[in-house]
C-alpha cells in the first residue's frame, strides 16, 4: 500500500479516519489521537502545535495583517453503544460504508476538513489566513477542548465546525442549560401518613416543566423545550417518606431567549429551588447574509436550525455547522459513514471556501 501522504484527498481522508477509528478517543482521553494528528502534519512538514489534547496548524503564508478562518473539528468520541454488533475500534470498510466509533461524529468532518486545509495550505495568495483545529471534549463540553484553545488562536474573524449535518448548512443553534432542581418536604413515616413528601411536590412542579411554553417561537430553532431526565430522593427505604427531591432538566433554548431570561422564568414559576450548572452552553446564530453562507447557498446547500449543541456554542464570532454524515446516526450502534459522503465533504468544503478565499 503506499504511504498516507502519496493518496488522493479522498484516500487519504479514508486511511487518516480508519487510523482514528483505531484509537480510543474517549473525551478527557484523547492522547493517542491527539499524538497521530500531529504526526500526520509532520510527516508533511507542517509545523504543529498542541495544547493538552487540541492539535491546530496554520497555512503556510500565515499573514498577522490578514483576518482569519477557523475550520474546526472534534477528535473526541462518546463511549461505544451498549448494542453495538461490531468491534467499535476495528474500522471496517463493507458495501461503501465505513464503520467505527467516531466514524460520523465526527470522524468525518474532521478529515475532510483536513483534506480542505491542506488544498489550500501553501497557497500565497489567500484573502484570508486559515487555522485548522482539532478539539478534545467536545462531547461533554469539556473546559479543556475548544474553549481553552481559542484565547491561543488570534482573533478569529468566522469559522466552520465541522459536525454531521449531511452537508446542509446549520446557521442556528440551540443553546443547553442544564438544571438541578430541588424541592423540599418533612421527613416522616410512610405507614402513619406522617411529614410532607417532597416526591409529591416535585411532581407538581415536573408538571409545569412539562406543560410551560415560552412565548418566543423561533423560526429556526421553534420553541424553547424542556424535559426532566433524572429524579431521585435522598433515602432508599419504602417506608420512609422523603423530605427531598432532587430531579435534572434538560432545557433548549432559542435564540430569541439567553439563558439567564430563561432560568429566570423558572425560578419565578416552577415551584422548586433552580440552581443551573453553567451559562456557557448559549444559542448562536449566523446571518443568512454572511459570506460563507451566501457560499453555501451558491452550491445549493440549503439552511436550518439545529436542536443540537455543538462547540460552536462557545466561540464568540459567527459560525456555520456544515459537514458531511446524519445527526441520528451519532451515538448510535454500529455507528458509519459512507464512503461517498467523505468525498462530498471534501469536494463542499473546497468550494465553499474557494469562493471566499
Amino acid at each position: 500500500m503506499p504511504k498516507l501522504i502519496e493518496l488522493n484527498k479522498a484516500e487519504q481522508a479514508v486511511s487518516l479516519l480508519m487510523e482514528l477509528i483505531r484509537i480510543p478517543s474517549y473525551s478527557k482521553e484523547e492522547h493517542g489521537t491527539a499524538d497521530l494528528l500531529v504526526a500526520f502534519f509532520h510527516e508533511r512538514g507542517i509545523p504543529t502545535k498542541r495544547h493538552l489534547n487540541n492539535v491546530w496548524v496554520q497555512n503556510k503564508f500565515f499573514d498577522q495583517s490578514k483576518k482569519t478562518i477557523l475550520l474546526n473539528s472534534h477528535h473526541d468520541t462518546v463511549k461505544p453503544n451498549k448494542n453495538s454488533s461490531r468491534d467499535p475500534f476495528q474500522a471496517i470498510i463493507s458495501e461503501g460504508k465505513l464503520y467505527g466509533l467516531g466514524s460520523n461524529d465526527a470522524g468525518a468532518s474532521l478529515v475532510s476538513l483536513i483534506m480542505s486545509f491542506l488544498h489550500f495550505y501553501e497557497r500565497n495568495d489567500l484573502q484570508y489566513n486559515l487555522i485548522f483545529a482539532a478539539s478534545a471534549e467536545e462531547e461533554i463540553s469539556g473546559k479543556d477542548g475548544i474553549e481553552s484553545l481559542l484565547p491561543l488562536l488570534g482573533k478569529i474573524e468566522f469559522g466552520i465546525v465541522g459536525e454531521p449535518t449531511q452537508m446542509q448548512m446549520a446557521i442556528a443553534e440551540r443553546g443547553l442549560i442544564v438544571l438541578d432542581c430541588y424541592t423540599q418536604g418533612t421527613a416522616g413515616h410512610a405507614a402513619r401518613g406522617e411529614g410532607e413528601n417532597a416526591l409529591y411536590k416535585a411532581m407538581k412542579s415536573i408538571e409545569w416543566f412539562r406543560s410551560y411554553s415560552f412565548e418566543k417561537v423561533s423560526e429556526l430553532l421553534g420553541p424553547v423545550k424542556m424535559n426532566v431526565t433524572v429524579i431521585e430522593t435522598e433515602n432508599k427505604a419504602h417506608n420512609v417518606v422523603p423530605s427531598s427531591c432532587h430531579y435534572v432538566v434538560d432545557v433548549r433554548v432559542n435564540e430569541l431567549y439567553s439563558l439567564e431570561e430563561v432560568v429566570n422564568v423558572i425560578s419565578k414559576n416552577a415551584g422548586c429551588e433552580v440552581k443551573p450548572r453553567s451559562f456557557r452552553m448559549r444559542s448562536s446564530s449566523i446571518s443568512p447574509e454572511h459570506s460563507l453562507v451566501l457560499s453555501g447557498k451558491k452550491l445549493g446547500r440549503t439552511s436550518y436550525g439545529s436542536p443540537t449543541s455543538s462547540d460552536k456554542a462557545l466561540m464568540p464570532f459567527p459560525t456555520l455547522k456544515i459537514g458531511p454524515g446524519e445527526s441520528a446516526r451519532s451515538h448510535s450502534a454500529d455507528e458509519f459513514i459512507y464512503l461517498k459522503e467523505i468525498v462530498e465533504g471534501i469536494e463542499i468544503y473546497i468550494q465553499l471556501l474557494k469562493n471566499i478565499l
